[in-house]
């Protein structure tokens, strides 16, 4: 039985900076380029039955480099919309309403995303994933808060509890199973853990 291999796209100027990014379609940094590349010694020994990965041209650069050929674009696989969001800072927008979070309060504004639905899109992705996993592992190559929802739904908690799982960028985290349920595999390595 596969896993479901969650894979953070390299690093961009706005993920460095902490700066809320999902439709803004940023390159990846040197860094990030060097992030993406080393990923692919992880990866090699898995064998794939589908490589997802979201519209966003970070996780679909990321992808390439690491070695990995997209068999699908999933939209489901995008990150969160943060809508007025965008492009600021958790201390900037706590700044003007101090009681915000993410994880409870979603995006705001035309376009902003609630944690359900979130929730919704992140569980139609795993779904279709699952049936998938007789064959081999899945790769879901995406975003920070997606992923992190993602791992929170496949245990069957809510949205809100993504908030849990820190994930770095260019980091690998597995989908699987223990005693018949779904567990968590791995979760948060990079390349730089994996050689230290």
């Amino acid at each position: 039985m596969g896993e479901i291999v969650l894979i953070r796209h390299g690093e961009t100027t706005w993920s460095a900076s902490g700066r809320h990014t999902s439709v803004t379609d940023l390159e990846l940094t040197d860094n990030g380029v060097a992030q993406a590349k080393a990923l692919g010694p992880l990866l090699a020994g898995r064998r794939f039955a589908a490589v997802w990965s979201s519209p966003r041209k970070r996780a679909l650069v990321t992808a390439g480099l690491a070695g990995l050929e997209v068999s699908a674009v999933v939209p489901e696989l995008a990150e969160w919309a943060y809508g007025d969001f965008e492009g600021l800072t958790s201390e900037e927008i706590q700044a003007d309403d101090p009681e915000w979070t993410l994880w409870t309060h979603g995006g705001r504004g035309e376009g902003g995303e609630r944690p359900e639905a979130v929730a919704e899109r992140l569980d139609r992705a795993l779904a279709a994933a699952e049936p998938l996993l007789d064959g081999g592992d899945v790769a879901f190559i995406a975003h920070g808060h997606s992923l992190r929802v993602a791992a929170a739904r496949w245990l069957g908690r809510p949205a809100r509890d993504g908030r849990d799982f820190r994930i770095d960028t260019a980091s690998i985290g597995a989908l699987g199973y223990e005693h018949g349920g779904h567990a968590i595999s791995m979760w948060n390595l990079t390349a730089a853990m994996a050689a230290g």
